[in-house]
C-alpha cells in the first residue's frame, strides 16, 4: 500500500496501519506492506515549483513571494517537517521568499504568511498548495488568500503531475525490492 500522503502525521502513523492490521486480521492469508508516505521528495517540490511557474511566476523574479500552503497537523513535528520545505522550494530561484502556512488550526495561516511576505518586500504573491488534489481545504485557502491579498495568484495542486507518478512508483518499488520473490512486479 502506497499512502497518498505528503506528511507522516496521524493518518500515516495511526489510521492507515490500523486499517491494514484490520484487513490482515479479517484475511489471515493476506500479507500487507505499507510503503513510506510520499513526503518531502525532491520531485514533488519540483512539481510544486512548476505549478508556481504555471501560475505566472518566473524563477528569476525577485518581486515574487510564495506562500506554501499545507494541511497542517496537531503534531508539531509534522508541521516542523513541512516548514522545512520552504527553503528547498526557494532554492534555485530569485524569489523574495517562501513562507509556509497551514489550512487547518495550525499557524501561520495563509493571511499571516502573505502579510509576512509583504512585510519582507514581496510585490507579487503566489499561494502554492502542498496538496495532491483540490478540495474543501484548498477552496478555503484560496478564499482566505483572496481576502488577504486580492492580487495574489493561486497555483494548482500537484495533481496528476508525472513527478507524482514517479514518486508513487518508487515508494512501491522500495517495498517490493526489499521483499524479493514475494510480490508480483510489473515489467
Amino acid at each position: 500500500v502506497v499512502p497518498m500522503l505528503l506528511g507522516n502525521a496521524f493518518h500515516a502513523r495511526v489510521d492507515l496501519p490500523g486499517l491494514l492490521a484490520a484487513a490482515a486480521t479479517r484475511h489471515p492469508q493476506l500479507t500487507v506492506f505499507q510503503a513510506d508516505v510520499l513526503g518531502r521528495d525532491a520531485r514533488l517540490i519540483e512539481a510544486v515549483r512548476e505549478r508556481i511557474l504555471e501560475a505566472g511566476a518566473r524563477p528569476d523574479d525577485p518581486s515574487v513571494g510564495v506562500a506554501l500552503a499545507a494541511v497542517g497537523s496537531s503534531d508539531a513535528r509534522a508541521n516542523a517537517a513541512t516548514a522545512e520545505l520552504a527553503s528547498t522550494l526557494l532554492g534555485g530561484t530569485n524569489w523574495s521568499g517562501v513562507r509556509i502556512c497551514f489550512a487547518t488550526s495550525a499557524e501561520p495561516t495563509v493571511a499571516q504568511a502573505i502579510s509576512a511576505l509583504e512585510q519582507d518586500g514581496t510585490e507579487r504573491v503566489v499561494v502554492a498548495p502542498w496538496f495532491l488534489a483540490p478540495g474543501l481545504l484548498t477552496d478555503r485557502l484560496s478564499a482566505a488568500a483572496a481576502t488577504a491579498c486580492p492580487r495574489a495568484r493561486f497555483a494548482d495542486t500537484i495533481g496528476g503531475h508525472s513527478l507524482l507518478i514517479e514518486t508513487m512508483i518508487d515508494r512501491y518499488r522500495q517495498v517490493a525490492d526489499a521483499l524479493p520473490g514475494r510480490l508480483v512486479r510489473s515489467a
